[in-house]
C-alpha cells in the first residue's frame, strides 16, 4: 500500500510539473502571436473542376470497366462535336459568363465583413459584365453597422451591373436578411429561416442590487441624451422612451432599406419581427425561388464556369505551436489520468 501511495504521489508531481511547463510555453506562444499576426491571403479555387473531379470519382466506382471504356468512348465523340459547332459559331457571340461563390457565415458582431469586403474587391477587379457572384449566405444577424457594411459591401457588386444571386440554406435574418435583400435573386431551402425584419437591445440593471450592498454610482454626461440607460444608474422613464424612439427609428431604417431592395414587398406586413421558412418566405415576397445552393450550383456548371473566392487568415507559426502545445497538453493529461486511475485501483 504504501508502494502505491508513494507511486501515485509521485505521478500527481509529475503531472503538475508538466502540466506547468506546458501552460508557461503556451502562454509565451500566445503573446508573441498576438504581436505577430498572420497576414490575409486569397485563395481563388475552380469548383467546376471539383465538381469534375467527384463525378469521375463516383463513376469509375459504379460502372465496369467496359462500361467505362464505353462511356470515355463516347464523351470523346460529345466533345469532338462540340468544338467543331462552336469553331462554326459567330465569334462575337456573347459569352456565357462564370460564376464567383462567397461564402459568408455572420456572427453576432459581423467582424467576418473584414474578409467580405476583400472578397468582393478582388472579384470586381476580375469581373465582366456577364459574370455572377454566389453569396451562400448564413447569418442570424448581429450589430446595425456591421451587418450595414455588409450590405454595403453586396451593393457594391450590383453598383458595377453585375448580376448577384444569394442562397440561403440555413438562416438569413435580421442582419442575415438585410444582406440577403440586396441579391438581384434570393434562393432559399424550404425550411431556411428568413425575416425578422426587426430591432431589440437589452441589458441588465444591477442597480437595486448596489443599493442593497450600499455601494453608491456616478456618472457624469454632457448632453441631455448623452446616455439613455445605464447598467449601474437608476434609469428613468425619459431615458426609456428615448431609448425606444432610437430602436423605433433604426427599425424604420431598416424598413426603407428592404423596400427600396424589393419594391413589391408588403413591408408592413412582413417587418414585425417575426421570421418564416422558406415555402411562407416565398410566398410573401421575401424570397423568389425555393432551391438550395447545391442544386443551383449544379445547375449552372452545365454551361457555366464556377470559381469559389475566399479571403483568409494565414496562421503565424507561433499560432500553429500554440494549437499544437494545447492538443499536446489535452493528450497529455488524458494518458496520464489514464495511468494513475488504473495503478490506483
Amino acid at each position: 500500500m504504501d508502494f502505491l501511495y508513494e507511486y501515485g504521489l509521485f505521478i500527481a508531481k509529475a503531472i503538475t510539473i508538466v502540466v506547468a511547463i506546458l501552460l508557461a510555453l503556451g502562454g509565451i506562444i500566445a503573446l508573441f502571436s498576438k504581436q505577430k499576426q498572420g497576414k490575409g491571403h486569397l485563395e481563388i479555387s475552380s469548383l467546376s473542376d471539383k465538381l469534375e473531379s467527384i463525378t469521375d470519382f463516383a463513376r469509375g466506382e459504379l460502372l465496369s470497366k467496359d462500361e467505362l471504356k464505353l462511356f470515355h468512348k463516347q464523351q470523346k465523340k460529345t466533345l469532338k462535336a462540340k468544338k467543331k459547332e462552336q469553331k462554326n459559331k459567330d465569334a462575337n457571340e456573347p459569352s456565357k459568363g462564370q460564376i464567383f461563390v462567397v461564402d459568408f457565415s455572420g456572427s453576432m458582431d459581423a467582424h467576418e465583413v473584414d474578409y467580405l469586403r476583400e472578397e468582393v474587391t478582388a472579384i470586381l477587379c476580375v469581373a465582366k459584365p456577364d459574370d455572377e457572384v454566389l453569396v451562400r449566405l448564413e447569418s442570424g444577424g448581429g450589430v446595425v453597422h456591421g451587418y450595414g457594411l455588409a450590405a454595403s459591401q453586396l451593393q457594391r457588386i450590383k453598383d458595377k451591373n453585375i448580376k448577384l444571386t444569394i442562397s440561403v440554406d440555413k438562416v438569413a435574418a435580421s442582419g442575415g436578411y438585410m444582406m440577403a435583400c440586396v441579391a438581384d435573386h434570393v434562393l432559399a431551402a424550404k425550411f431556411a429561416i428568413i425575416g425578422s425584419i426587426g430591432v431589440i437591445a437589452q441589458l441588465p440593471n444591477f442597480n437595486k442590487l448596489l443599493k442593497k450592498s450600499n455601494i453608491e454610482f456616478e456618472q457624469h454626461t454632457a448632453g441631455e441624451f448623452k446616455r439613455t440607460l445605464t447598467m449601474f444608474g437608476e434609469n428613468n422613464d425619459q431615458g426609456r422612451e428615448k431609448f425606444k424612439a432610437e430602436l423605433e427609428d433604426v427599425h424604420h431604417m431598416f424598413k426603407d432599406f428592404v423596400q427600396t431592395q424589393r419594391p413589391a414587398l408588403d413591408i408592413d406586413k412582413v417587418a414585425t419581427g417575426e421570421y418564416w421558412y422558406g415555402i411562407k418566405a416565398k410566398e410573401l415576397g421575401l424570397v423568389d425561388n425555393i432551391q438550395t445552393s447545391d442544386d443551383y450550383i449544379l445547375a449552372a456548371n452545365q454551361n457555366k464556369k464556377i470559381f469559389t473566392v475566399k479571403y483568409s487568415m494565414k496562421k503565424s507559426l507561433p499560432e500553429r505551436l500554440g494549437l499544437a502545445a494545447s492538443l499536446s497538453v489535452e493528450s497529455l493529461l488524458m494518458k496520464l489520468w489514464s495511468k494513475s486511475e488504473t495503478n490506483f485501483r
